[in-house]
C-alpha cells in the first residue's frame, strides 16, 4: 500500500515519506475556507470546489526575473522590499479579531539564510522569503499584540489572498531547501540558484528542482449517495476524513484513486471525476481532489494497518454525528473539508 501522508497532511496528516508520519486514514484528507477569484499570477478562478484556501494568490511570481542577478540585487536593496522569514514551516503572524496577516521585515533586518524570490504585487512591491530564525522585532506593546509564529494549518484560513499565497510559496521552498542540501549524484553540497527555485551542484553542474509529491484525495459515494469516511489507526477516536494516498511511479491519478480505495477499504470503484487541487507544503504535497462512485452491495474491509475503521454516511447521519460530537471532520484549511462540503451541499463545521 502506498500511504500518502501528504494526502492526509491536509487534514492534519503528514505526507512526506521522509517524515514517515502518516496521520490520515491510510489516505484521508481535509478542508478549505472561502477565497477570492484567481490571482494576478495566472491562477485560475474558482472551480468546482471554489477557491481553495492555500490555492489563493495576489502576487505575480515574476519567474522571468529569477535569473536576472542585477534586478534581484537591486530589488533586495530597495527599502520598500518585504521579506517573509520562514523557520520550521512557521512565519511571524499577527492575529486579530477578524483574521490574520503576515509580519514582513525590510531586507536589512532579515537573518542570514537561503533567500528566494516570491514575486511582485500590483503596486510593484517585491517579496522575498528567507529560511532562517525569526527576527527579534523591536515592537511596542500595541504592535506586538497578537504576533506569534504560526504554521499554515494555524493561519492559512485566516490570511488574505496575498498572504496565503506568499506563505504557501515560501513554506514550500523553505521545506525543500531544508532537506535538499547535497547533490543526489555525487554528494557535493549544492548552491541555491534561480532565485531559490533550484539548486546547482558546483562539482558536476547538475540542477536540482523543488520536490513535489502528488497525492490523490477522494470522496467515495455509493448508489444511495452515501459518503465513505474513515479513521486512521493513529488518530484519536471520532476523527475522520476522506481517503487519500500518494500517486505511485508510472501511475495516473485516476489509477491511484482506485488503488488506494481498494487497498484501504476493500471497495471497488468505477467512475472517477476530478474536482480541483491545492498545494499542501507540509512538507511537499500537491493534493488532487476527486469524487469516485462505488458499486452497491460491497462490504467494507479496512486494511487494519493504517485504517482503523470506515463507514458509509448519509447526509442526515453525518449531520447528526457532527452535531452530537461523535465525528470530527477535517479543518477548513484542507481540501478534504471542501470536498465533503461539496457533497453535503452546505457548510459543515470542522476542526481537529
Amino acid at each position: 500500500m502506498n500511504a500518502a501522508p501528504g494526502a492526509f497532511a491536509e487534514d492534519g496528516y503528514h505526507a512526506d515519506p521522509d517524515d514517515a508520519t502518516l496521520t490520515g486514514p491510510g489516505g484521508l484528507a481535509g478542508p478549505e475556507p472561502p477565497g477570492g477569484p484567481g490571482g494576478t499570477d495566472g491562477t485560475a478562478g474558482p472551480g468546482v470546489l471554489g477557491t481553495l484556501t492555500l490555492a489563493r494568490s495576489a502576487v505575480d511570481r515574476a519567474a522571468e526575473r529569477r535569473t536576472d542577478t542585477a534586478w534581484l540585487d537591486a530589488a533586495w536593496a530597495e527599502p520598500g522590499t518585504r521579506v517573509l522569514v520562514i523557520d520550521d514551516g512557521q512565519a511571524l503572524t499577527r492575529f486579530t479579531a477578524g483574521g490574520a496577516e503576515l509580519v514582513f521585515i525590510p531586507p536589512p533586518q532579515a537573518p542570514p539564510g537561503v533567500r528566494f524570490l516570491l514575486g511582485v504585487d500590483a503596486a510593484g512591491v517585491v517579496y522575498f522569503g528567507v529560511l532562517g530564525p525569526p527576527p527579534d522585532l523591536d515592537l511596542d506593546p500595541d504592535s506586538a499584540a497578537g504576533v506569534r509564529l504560526a504554521s499554515l494549518r494555524q493561519a492559512g484560513q485566516l490570511l488574505g489572498d496575498r498572504d496565503a499565497g506568499l506563505m504557501t510559496h515560501a513554506v514550500a521552498l523553505a521545506n525543500w531547501h531544508a532537506i535538499s542540501t547535497h547533490c543526489s549524484r555525487c554528494g557535493t553540497v549544492t548552491e541555491p540558484a534561480n532565485a531559490g527555485h533550484a539548486r546547482r551542484c558546483p562539482a558536476d553542474g547538475s540542477e536540482h528542482f523543488p520536490r513535489l509529491d502528488p497525492a490523490v484525495i477522494m470522496l467515495v459515494t455509493d448508489p444511495a449517495d452515501r459518503c465513505l469516511l474513515a479513521r486512521n489507526s493513529r488518530w484519536p477516536q471520532r476523527r475522520v476524513s476522506i481517503l487519500a494516498g500518494f500517486v505511485e511511479p508510472g501511475e495516473s491519478a485516476e489509477q491511484a484513486v482506485a488503488r488506494e480505495v481498494l487497498e484501504e477499504t476493500g471497495v471497488s470503484i468505477g467512475e472517477v471525476r476530478y474536482l480541483g487541487s491545492q498545494p499542501w507544503p507540509m512538507p511537499h504535497s500537491l493534493m488532487l481532489g476527486f469524487r469516485a462512485l462505488a458499486a452497491g452491495g460491497q462490504q467494507i474491509q479496512v486494511d487494519a494497518d493504517e485504517i482503523a475503521e470506515a463507514s458509509w454516511f448519509s447526509r442526515e447521519e453525518l449531520r447528526a454525528s457532527v452535531a452530537s460530537g461523535d465525528l470530527l471532520l477535517p479543518p477548513p484549511v484542507s481540501i478534504a473539508h471542501r470536498i465533503i462540503e461539496s457533497w453535503y451541499g452546505e457548510e459543515l463545521p470542522g476542526a481537529w
